[in-house]
């Protein structure tokens, strides 16, 4: 059924027509069936014989008719083979997402935890971004490029969704982790260029890459920063230590984010600065930032088409000239 589905009609309402041949040769059986008429004989014997493939062939020839009629009937509504391609072109965003895998975000003031809220809505994040090129860093005590930046959604959701606490050294380096991501990005060419990072904590490692510094240098190279911090502001259960296998032991404790920090380095970038407390706020704010950061998309589209009613037309009277011929030939019928 594939090849079917590329077709389209030019004349779409004269498809209902095709009916029509197949209703009349269903009344005209109908009809022929109540005026035959019955003879009785005391026995077949006489007219066993009688019957050959071309009396068993014979009443196939209205069927040919109908066939043929249907067939002309479609190349009148004029089927196209679609050929259709589409050319999009756009000046895109590029857009590093940078996540915090610190222990903190172990916390459960999120159902399940932090750092697992803020995987399920950054993939849902980049599923919208169509036409965008989206890179990976993620940070703690280090940071790392988990993914340059690609068009292939596919790689960047799985690689969000393998993101692990524990997969570096501890910490919150909030000036390496922002240092990575726009290595990532100053050499590129893209209409507009951002980060998104996200932390739930204080800037407490990686004491030579200060934050501040790193928010001027995105300003240099036209890289806007928007900055998330996650968490309720309440006492809630969070890691304390590993115990080994993935797990930890949780103590109650309020977590701190550095608000001043975070706005500062947005205001730097001409970003903005979201506090999220619950992940309703994380999925309006990402919500937002998808507002915001729109990219006009010119797209031109080119239309080909082969016309294919001359295929229906030729099989048509096909079937039509072989009805006649075989009901003036081999399957003629004598009055």
């Amino acid at each position: 059924m594939g090849w079917w589905n590329q077709f389209s009609f030019v004349y779409p309402w004269v498809l209902p027509l095709v009916l029509l041949p197949v209703a009349l040769y269903v009344w005209n059986q109908r009809r022929l069936g109540e005026r035959l008429v019955s003879l009785r004989l005391p026995t077949t014997a006489g007219v066993g014989e009688l019957g050959s493939w071309r009396t068993t062939l014979r009443p196939l020839l209205p069927l040919l008719q109908v066939a043929a009629l249907v067939l002309m009937l479609i190349a009148l509504a004029r089927p196209r083979l679609d050929l259709s391609e589409e050319s999009v072109t756009a000046e895109g965003i590029d857009i590093v997402l940078t996540m915090d895998l610190s222990t903190s975000m172990g916390a459960q003031d999120f159902s399940p935890n932090r750092l697992e809220v803020a995987k399920e809505v950054a993939r849902d994040f980049v599923r919208q971004r169509e036409f965008d090129r989206i890179g990976l860093v993620a940070y703690a005590g280090e940071a790392y490029t988990k993914s340059p930046l690609t068009v292939d959604k596919q790689i960047i959701d799985r690689f969000i969704s393998e993101l692990q606490m524990g997969e570096i050294t501890d910490g919150t380096a909030i000036g390496l982790g922002l240092e990575t991501a726009i290595n990532r990005l100053r050499d590129s060419e893209a209409a507009s260029k951002i980060i998104i990072l996200l932390t739930d904590g204080e800037n407490n490692a990686g004491d030579r890459h200060k934050p501040e510094v790193a928010a001027e240098i995105a300003r240099k190279y036209g890289i806007r920063v928007y900055t998330i911090g996650v968490g309720s502001g309440e006492e809630t259960l969070m890691p304390s230590a590993p115990i080994g296998g993935g797990r930890y032991r949780f103590k109650p404790t309020r977590g701190t984010v550095d608000d001043k920090l975070l706005a500062y380095i947005a205001e730097e970038t001409n970003g903005r600065y979201f506090r999220a407390r619950d992940t309703e706020e994380l999925e309006s704010i990402y919500d937002y930032i998808d507002e915001l950061e729109k990219t006009e998309i010119e797209t031109t589209v080119f239309k080909r088409y082969e016309e294919r009613f001359g295929f229906f037309l030729g099989i048509g009277l096909l079937l039509l000239v072989l009805e006649t011929v075989l009901r003036y030939t081999v399957l003629k019928t004598i009055p």
